[in-house]
């Protein structure tokens, strides 16, 4: 086995704190059964109790039932069986591992959208549990970032395994002046100006917790005060399909038009799935300088230096001040806009970020 499995396996142990007695849930698919085999040792090294489970949002499996139960015009539920089970665990680890990326592309978009709306009381249990989410390299994830399997192995783990704590200082600098701001600008080129409220709302410093690999900090505009127009210029992928310049305008915090260059109806089967999903959950900024080209995959892509990405749906609580709205909806889908050219973050009009050289770093322009 790859030592770097290994070392991939202890920090997602350490990541939901995994300990003597613990019920572990692990959702993860055939692929990564390295993986699975090496958090197993470890959840027995530290006398854990682990499960492994399929995922469900992967798979031919999973695409069998959706087209099964759309041939059935069936109405989803929200599965007791499976809720159980995950009220009952302590902590979860969620490894994405894909034998087809695009095994999806072929369910419809409303029967995907029924499908998370009947979950997402499972996703709001899981979510209350210490919890992480990670990449397992596979060659159909290397296919899709148009590298080689060995290049995407080594990509992926050289986003994973580095120095956590230095990551965590250098991304401190912009957690403090989140969480001393009140209003955002985010500005790029003649196709980008939306400014966003996050007084009272809390920056967090991902780096080797929730999502592996972390490099991002984040935090969750109050709802109803986004204003203005993006373009995601980066392309999403969603369903396993490809959705490419997504734009979105905003008024009084909701969407109130929408566009896409290529697959519009995936975005409008998003933006449908419930009143939440018209709103933004999140604002992310990309500080992981290791993740330096785009893969297709948001767990990597949202990362990248010299991006921001805003994703419509479900704010994390966390994120959220006492006295502030979170946002509630089935949905969380990360969209990115490159700030490398022509761009720049202000908050509470000053410029933090200009052409993705922070103020904090060496050569940043004023």
């Amino acid at each position: 086995m790859d030592p770097r499995v290994r070392e991939h396996a202890q920090i997602l142990a350490d990541a939901v704190d995994l300990g003597e007695g613990d019920d572990l849930i692990i959702k993860t698919e055939p692929v990564a059964d390295d993986l699975l085999v090496a958090v197993y040792e470890i959840a027995g090294d530290r006398g854990a109790n682990p499960v492994a489970v399929r995922t469900n949002r992967s798979g031919r499996a999973i695409r069998g039932y959706l087209r099964a139960a759309d041939e059935a015009d069936v109405e989803f539920e929200t599965p007791g069986h499976e809720q159980a089970l995950v009220e009952e665990a302590d902590c979860h680890i969620i490894i994405r591992a894909n034998e087809n990326v695009t095994e999806l592309s072929d369910v419809d978009g409303d029967v995907n959208t029924e499908y998370d709306k009947a979950h997402s009381p499972i996703l709001d249990e899981r979510l209350s549990d210490p919890w992480t989410l990670t990449q397992h390299p596979t060659p159909a994830n290397a296919q899709l970032a148009e590298m080689s399997t060995a290049a995407y192995e080594n990509f992926v783990y050289d986003a994973m395994l580095k120095d956590w704590d230095e990551q965590r200082e250098f991304q401190s600098n912009m957690v403090d002046i989140l969480n001393d701001g009140e209003e955002v600008r985010i500005v790029s080129g003649d196709t980008t100006d939306v400014t966003m409220s996050i007084a009272g709302n809390i920056a967090i410093n991902d780096t080797n917790k929730h999502n592996i690999p972390g490099g991002e900090v984040f935090t969750a505009p109050v709802p109803e005060s986004v204003e203005g127009e993006v373009l995601f210029d980066k392309p999403v992928y969603q369903r396993g399909q490809e959705v490419l310049d997504a734009r979105l305008a905003f008024e009084d915090g909701e969407v109130v038009d929408h566009g896409a260059s290529k697959n519009e109806d995936v975005l409008t089967s998003i933006l449908e799935t419930d009143p939440g999903a018209r709103r933004l959950g999140e604002l992310g900024i990309g500080m992981n300088r290791d993740i330096d080209r785009f893969t297709y995959n948001m767990l990597f892509d949202e990362k990248m230096g010299d991006t921001v990405h805003m994703a419509v749906g479900r704010a994390y609580e966390a994120n959220v001040g006492e006295d502030n709205e979170q946002n509630e909806s089935a949905q969380h889908v990360d969209m990115i806009v490159d700030m490398s050219e022509d761009s720049r973050i202000e908050v509470d009009g000053e410029v933090v970020q200009r052409n993705g050289t922070f103020r904090f770093e060496d050569g940043f322009e004023e």
